[in-house]
């Protein structure tokens, strides 16, 4: 009988702590790792399918020869900038890097919200079907960056809480689980409209301030 006995202790120890660590949100914490992993993965991959549409606008814009050629060097230097940058999971919990990487993104988006703000004084770049096609994708790769952003976003919000809160938080120390940076745009509201481009009149050229 105590042979028995001494022959389940090691089943009954592996299940009493199994059942600990999951009571205690390991489980939760593995996958809301995961989530915010794949989340940010997206994120990653949707800013890229920008970057990647960029030098096909810029090519598409210099056959404006009178476009003003600033706002050109701007998205040039900026996408620069953003590719270069690069958060990956591992990082996901260091602000520091979260904010540079954010900030070369809106300055992205700003250069390229110029640029299309500026096309409209153009009847030519607003004809060419390949402008307007880059356009439409490049609006609507936007569109899916916001999305792609907002779910990361919610991903660790669920992390944070669960990184946070007792008894669970407790399970985040042994583990080493730190909450996760977020993500946030200061002036996203600015970034996301165009600017209004003054040209002094409708009788001046375009491409001259």
């Amino acid at each position: 009988m105590l042979s028995r006995l001494s022959g389940l202790t090691p089943a009954i120890v592996i299940l009493s702590a199994t059942l600990a660590l999951s009571g205690c949100g390991y489980n939760d914490f593995q996958r809301l790792d995961e989530q915010t992993k794949s989340a940010w993965a997206e994120v990653l991959n949707q800013y890229q399918r920008r970057a990647d549409l960029i030098p096909n606008l810029v090519e598409t814009v210099k056959g404006e020869t009178s476009f003003e050629q600033e706002t050109l060097t701007r998205v040039i230097e900026a996408r620069s900038r953003a590719t270069a940058i690069q958060v990956s999971p591992e990082t996901l919990n260091d602000p520091q890097a979260m904010e540079r990487f954010q900030q070369a993104q809106g300055q992205l988006g700003g250069a390229l919200s110029r640029l299309l703000a500026v096309s409209e004084n153009y009847p030519n770049l607003k004809a060419n079907q390949a402008f307007q096609d880059l356009r439409v994708q490049l609006e609507g790769t936007e569109n899916r960056v916001t999305v792609a952003r907002n779910r990361y976003i919610d991903s660790v919000q669920q992390y944070n809480v669960l990184a946070r809160s007792f008894p669970t938080n407790l399970t985040a120390m042994i583990f080493s689980y730190s909450p996760k940076a977020g993500f946030t745009v200061v002036n996203e509201a600015e970034i996301s409209t165009p600017p209004k481009v003054d040209f002094g009149g409708a009788g001046q050229s375009p491409g001259k301030q």
